[in-house]
């Protein structure tokens, strides 16, 4: 009975265990509320509390509930946090600066950081001095060497006297360092630098020491790709001798050159950058040749000239030798052309020999006037400038609607052209200006008229510039003459006229100069000016810009028969990657008349 009564027993405890496991659990208790997240707050100028509330551990951690940290960790936080701040401001050149905490608030749950930043250090002394190749060459003499050197020093970033901050100094070590590798030492370093604080004085004392290493001078050009087209051309672009320091300039220039040629698609100059053979460096040019010939097919319109078909032809290679042939048809409403040339690659001088033949009928509104010229001479592009002398012969036939005029005339001519420009962009410009200019003499003769000598000047400036954040201002200012004698006559486009679109707006193209028995003609002087003001149209549609402009000129026998007229409308131009297209409506003040002119052309 007792092993009985023992194992009852058993039984019933764990019959009772069962049902304590199985037992609903109790109504939980009120959950305990969550950490409530500290209350920090910065007592510091705006530009300094942005930069301590993106970077104090306090900051971070104290806007979280974090429950895994107790009192004593956040008590080590708070603690801290005056010393990480002031390591945090003298990165912005603060070092003599006052941190303190005032704790508010049961529990301390809330904090303000108090910062007195004091004086920002300023520079007080500026050394820099350079071992190797380039201390060497500087005491030597040599030109490029000191040129190197004098550029380092003058254009250091951080001056005498500017404020200090550790990313302003990280800028000025690699902007130098870029200064060395671009004036042809690919391996300079820095072999030491140290910015001395006394903070009591809040001033820096900056002292760096560059290892310039060795100067690349060019050995020879490692070209790839070269097929059809000659090697002496692709030397003739580089325009370095042997032995030149190898600049990034000279590399860059020597690139653009390639490009602009025409004869090659894809163009890479780089440097072997081996020290070994800096003396002697290779510049590698990777080559992807254009084709052979190409064809090009636009149509378009323009308010001038109206709709109008073209084809342009490009033989790269004539008949096997190192010369260009470029033909252009083109076939419109009111303007026909045919231009044909063919131009010598560049020489050593970059100049290319050329010879051309033009045959071009233009009507405007009074007249036609037919024109054939043969122009034989030399050109040269540059970066910045363009120039072109030539010997032309030309021969201009102008009939009026009504046949009351017929003229011939023919003239040869010694010309200069020339196109400075100092531009932010060549394609589309908002700061800087162009200028071009010809200046042309010879001999003239035709029906009706004396025979002798004349001379042509024509000068055309044009600037650019950004007038706030939004606005964009043009300028134009024009002129030209030509000088003869009385009773003498000159081919028809050696004369001005002035009106229509990039000349009077709101006028005929070609519909202002002097009026000979009721039809416009040619003038001896030309005049003209330009004004405009653009902008964005809206933040949403940023190359889109409306405008408002006023144009004034006119084209007369004589400086003293010249009478300007003024034009002056709105217009929307699209800033496109191919350059601005342009629609404007213009008001001409004399006629009491509007045109619309704009420019719009498709190439496929």
């Amino acid at each position: 009975m007792r092993g009985r009564g023992a194992a009852l027993a058993l039984l019933l405890v764990g019959l009772q265990g069962c049902a304590i496991l199985h037992r609903p659990p109790p109504a939980p208790a009120a959950a305990a509320s969550a950490p409530a997240a500290i209350d920090v707050r910065i007592d510091a100028p705006t530009r300094l509390a942005t930069l301590l509330e993106a970077h104090l551990d306090l900051i971070r951690l104290g806007r979280l509930a974090r429950d895994d940290l107790d009192a004593s960790e956040w008590s080590r936080l708070i603690d801290s946090a005056p010393a990480q701040a002031r390591a945090l401001l003298e990165t912005e050149g603060y070092f003599s600066a006052r941190v303190t905490v005032e704790r508010r608030g049961g529990g301390h749950r809330s904090v303000v950081l108090h910062v007195d930043p004091g004086a920002r250090a300023r520079i007080a002394a500026v050394t820099i001095e350079v071992q190797g190749a380039l201390e060497r060459d500087a005491a030597a003499g040599d030109a490029h060497a000191r040129a190197t050197l004098a550029q380092l020093h003058e254009r250091w970033p951080l001056p005498v006297g500017a404020d200090f901050r550790n990313a302003a100094w990280s800028a000025a070590k690699a902007e130098a360092l870029a200064r060395l590798h671009a004036a042809g030492y690919a391996n300079a370093s820095w072999s030491g630098t140290d910015a001395s604080v006394d903070a009591a004085a809040d001033t820096v004392r900056i002292y760096a020491v560059a290892d310039s290493g060795p100067l690349y001078r060019l050995g020879e050009l490692q070209i790839e790709g070269l097929a059809g087209q000659d090697l002496a051309t692709v030397e003739n672009l580089a325009q370095a001798r042997r032995g030149a320091p190898v600049t990034e300039s000279m590399m860059a220039d020597f690139q653009e050159r390639l490009l602009k040629s025409g004869l090659f698609d894809q163009v890479s100059v780089t440097l072997d950058p081996d020290p070994a053979r800096a003396a002697q460096a290779q510049v590698q040019v990777k080559l992807r040749e254009a084709a052979l010939q190409s064809y090009t097919v636009g149509i378009g319109v323009s308010a001038n000239t109206g709709p109008r078909a073209s084809v342009n032809h490009v033989y790269r290679r004539l008949f096997g030798s190192a010369a260009t042939l470029s033909d252009k048809i083109e076939y419109g409403q009111l303007h026909k052309l045919w231009n044909s040339e063919i131009a010598g690659h560049p020489g050593p001088d970059l100049y290319h020999r050329l010879i051309g033949v033009t045959v071009e009928q233009l009507v405007s509104s009074t007249d036609v006037v037919l024109s054939q010229r043969l122009r034989v001479g030399r050109s040269r592009e540059g970066e910045r400038i363009d120039r072109q002398y030539y010997v032309e012969t030309e021969r201009s036939l102008r009939h009026t609607d009504d046949n009351v005029i017929n003229t011939k005339a023919i003239a040869t001519s010694l010309n200069y052209a020339g196109i400075w420009r100092d531009l932010d962009s060549v394609v589309l410009p908002t700061r800087g200006y162009t200028l071009s200019g010809q200046l042309g003499a010879g001999h003239a003769h035709g029906d009706n008229a004396a025979s002798g000598p004349y001379a042509r000047l024509y000068v055309r400036l044009t600037g650019y510039l950004p007038l706030g954040r939004h606005w964009y201002g043009q300028g134009r200012i024009e002129y030209g003459q030509v000088y003869m004698r009385h009773h003498m006559i000159v081919p028809e486009s050696q004369l001005f006229r002035a009106g229509g679109d990039d000349s009077v707006r709101g006028y005929d193209y070609r519909g202002l100069g002097p009026i000979v028995d009721g039809s416009v003609d040619g003038g001896n002087v030309l005049a003209t000016t330009s004004l405009e003001l653009a902008r964005p149209i809206s933040a949403a549609l940023p190359t889109v810009w409306g405008a408002v402009f006023v144009d004034a000129g006119n084209a007369a026998n004589s400086v003293a028969e010249l009478h300007p007229v003024v034009g002056a409308g709105i217009g929307v131009r699209w800033r496109s990657p191919a350059g601005p297209l342009r629609i404007d409506w213009g008001y001409g003040l004399k006629t009491h008349s509007s045109h619309i002119n704009f420019s719009v052309g498709i190439a496929f």
